[in-house]
């Protein structure tokens, strides 16, 4: 091929996405330390202006938390920037030891282990449990995360795909494998794009009943529920009967980074044997210092988790009573349907650009085509006020946006 030819086929990819009305824009924002959730977003000619944002993963705001800032703070002027290496050559700091021991604690489990995001502590455990239990089935959720669909592939063992939350399907997908194969069921608690939790203790029984494994995600619920914040098998009361469990310091941790907890044992052999922990350099000491401080404070602070669902609660009901498609779940997920992906981003746009409220389209591939909506993110320091202005701004562009989608003109 030609280096016209190349050019040209990377183009015509990047204009197949843009014809499907799916074309992802990067908003360029400053979050502004003590002032969240209000941001800077800088226009395409340069001008800045004062957003607000409705669509963080900061669930908790803790990215601005004083005390997360200082042992931030206090680690880059104890050791410096960088971790030095990987895990195993110089990069395990003292703040790496114990925060996984903080991880295990929370959990209670034995043992923890730090990773570089939740994608890749997904991907690097579930595709190394293929190498550790030879003739490995899993059974896999149908709405699973990419991350945990990447390490069920790349693990290249036997799976098994069972429709989202049923577990009559899951039932027969175990009791057609062989009885003495290993197993294990692999699921989330909370969803992100459609908000809805699993029957966390339904799955457990039945997986114990087929001698399965059950590795559970919590990526959208550590820190948010349960009394400590460990997640949702934590408020359910099944956690002990969860063999891995999966979470991240990105989100209600307002740090980066993931992690897996389980048995000491479990946890050991995957760092022995997973190529995405032992050839990845490790989290810098600031943020696996700066993660430490949000757990343990996390771990004392359940108020944070009762004001973060009264948010969430308001916002679906304020939606409710204007008349928006709101799609309901018990979670704090607060998504709104659209199910066009040119008009969820002309409302998008709109809504930063004429109102200073920055939400971002979600299209395919991340939800399925003619599901595209708009997800808020409501967070316990988003006011009163600030939801004032957003459900005036959304009830105006609906009515906007839907005669102009409908080729009208609007009043």
């Amino acid at each position: 091929m030609t280096p016209e030819g190349y050019k040209s086929a990377f183009r015509a990819a990047v204009d197949q996405v843009r014809s499907e009305g799916r074309y992802r824009v990067f908003t360029d924002v400053k979050r502004r330390c003590g002032d969240f959730p209000r941001a800077t977003w800088t226009c395409e000619d340069g001008a800045e202006r004062e957003v607000v944002v409705w669509c963080s993963n900061d669930y908790l705001g803790q990215g601005q938390n004083p005390m997360v800032l200082s042992a931030m703070q206090d680690a880059i002027a104890t050791c410096g920037s960088g971790s030095g290496g990987t895990r195993n050559i110089s990069g395990t700091t003292h703040y790496h030891v114990e925060l996984e021991r903080e991880l295990a604690d929370l959990h209670d489990k034995t043992g923890a282990l730090l990773f570089t995001s939740g994608y890749v502590a997904n991907e690097a455990a579930l595709s190394t449990l293929y190498k550790i239990l030879p003739g490995l089935i899993i059974f896999s959720d149908a709405e699973n995360h990419a991350s945990m669909i990447a390490g069920i592939r790349n693990g290249g063992g036997a799976r098994h795909v069972f429709r989202h939350n049923d577990l009559d399907h899951l039932e027969r997908l175990l009791k057609g494998a062989p009885v003495g194969a290993p197993k294990l069921v692999a699921f989330e608690s909370v969803y992100s794009m459609d908000g809805d939790i699993a029957d966390l203790a339904g799955t457990v029984a039945l997986a114990k009943r087929y001698g399965a494994l059950t590795y559970l995600d919590e990526v959208h619920a550590v820190g948010m529920y349960g009394d400590r914040g460990a997640g949702v098998a934590e408020r359910d009361g099944v956690m002990a009967e969860i063999d891995v469990i999966e979470g991240t310091l990105g989100k209600a941790f307002g740090v980066m980074g993931g992690y897996i907890a389980g048995d000491a044992d479990l946890v050991d052999a995957i760092r022995l044997y997973a190529s995405g922990f032992i050839f990845t350099t490790s989290l810098p000491p600031a943020l696996t210092a700066a993660a430490l401080a949000s757990v343990r404070w996390l771990k004392t602070h359940d108020e944070m988790r009762a004001r973060h669902q009264e948010r969430a609660m308001t916002l679906k009901r304020r939606f409710h009573e204007a008349g928006l498609p709101v799609m309901d779940n018990p979670s704090h997920i607060v998504p709104v349907l659209v199910g066009d992906p040119l008009h969820c981003k002309l409302i998008s746009d709109l809504l930063l650009a004429d109102h200073g409220v920055y939400v971002q389209p979600i299209n395919y591939p991340t939800v399925p085509k003619g599901t595209e909506r708009l997800r808020f993110t409501p967070t316990p320091f988003h006011t009163d006020a600030m939801m004032d202005d957003l459900v005036r701004a959304m009830q105006g562009l609906w009515t906007r946006c839907n005669v102009k989608r409908m080729g009208g003109v609007a009043a």
